[in-house]
């Protein structure tokens, strides 16, 4: 089973893309895995807690402007730009709620993986995804009542959200403590369990989608647009954030534009709306497909700057 996790790794961008066009174009996989998703939720953010290296979070810790800076930005500059931006352009209540919710999400707990995977740093975006899951319970709900709109209390969504995220710390913390050696020997089968799951996770998200897709092509046409562009902006935004070089400002996009939306998901359970589900859907698409195309980015700039 190892070295068949371990060859998951290098070829994850394309698995990922993969895996949400297979849940579009074969409903009946998607329907298959959906029930699996907040299985799949547990097991990234576990996998994300299980490869934090001590001395590369200190590393990190050190540096205000990636252990303050940079988890302020994600969990409040972000969401609140993004929805200022989304009722300037008149969107309905739900969907820019939708979209609000979206971005208000940690960074996607895959987020480290996947940069493992491009050949960048995964200790940054690991960091800032651990401090931003532990301030996800207190902004989520903050921010969706600022909003308004959610059939569900801002305590209930904070509690649901504080047990997804606190579990996983748990075991995590157990697992660490009890078998650090196994797990610094095995780093790279994680990454490959995180990758399994993400796939796993893409196909589940489009269960129902192509009917929704079929039902009404503007709405769903409109969720995909605002998702790339969603994503695109705050990926460019993020790169233009620190000037650092080009692995870095790749590094940062990634942490600002890729959500873990599922986690938001699946705290919201029945409280999220079909056409909020829909929008949901659509971040899977930008999250999914465009470390394919960075990684088409990084091959030619590494061609260029070789003499």
């Amino acid at each position: 089973m190892r070295p068949s996790l371990l060859r998951l790794i290098p070829r994850g961008p394309t698995l990922l893309a993969l895996g949400v066009l297979l849940g579009l174009v074969c409903p009946a996989f998607a329907d298959l895995a959906r029930p699996l998703m907040p299985a799949t939720i547990f097991l990234i953010v576990l996998g994300t807690l299980l490869r934090i290296d001590g001395e590369a979070v200190v590393a990190v810790l050190r540096r205000p402007s990636l252990s303050v800076l940079l988890p302020a930005v994600v969990m409040v500059a972000c969401p609140l730009a993004i929805g200022v931006a989304g009722h300037s352009l008149g969107l309905a209540p739900e969907l820019a709620l939708a979209v609000v919710l979206a971005v208000s999400a940690p960074p996607s707990s895959g987020t480290a993986a996947v940069a493992r995977m491009l050949g960048l740093d995964g200790a940054v975006p690991l960091v800032v995804t651990v401090l931003s899951m532990v301030l996800a319970p207190i902004t989520v709900p903050l921010l969706a009542g600022w909003f308004g709109g959610l059939e569900i209390s801002a305590s209930e969504l904070a509690m649901r959200l504080a047990l997804l995220i606190s579990s996983a710390e748990g075991i995590a913390f157990l697992l660490r403590r009890h078998a650090a050696p196994v797990l610094a020997a095995h780093g790279g089968v994680v990454d490959g369990i995180i990758v399994a799951a993400l796939l796993v996770f893409a196909v589940a998200t489009m269960s129902g989608i192509r009917a929704q897709i079929a039902g009404d092509l503007q709405a769903a046409t409109l969720c995909l647009v605002l998702a790339f562009a969603c994503n695109i902006a705050l990926q460019v935004a993020g790169a233009a954030l620190l000037p650092e070089t080009f692995a870095q400002r790749l590094t940062v996009g990634l942490i600002l534009g890729n959500r873990n939306v599922g986690l938001v998901w699946s705290a919201l359970g029945a409280a999220a709306s079909p056409r909020m589900a829909l929008y949901f859907a659509a971040t899977q698409f930008p999250i999914y497909l465009l470390p394919r195309l960075i990684e088409t980015l990084i091959s030619r700039h590494t061609r260029k700057a070789k003499p």
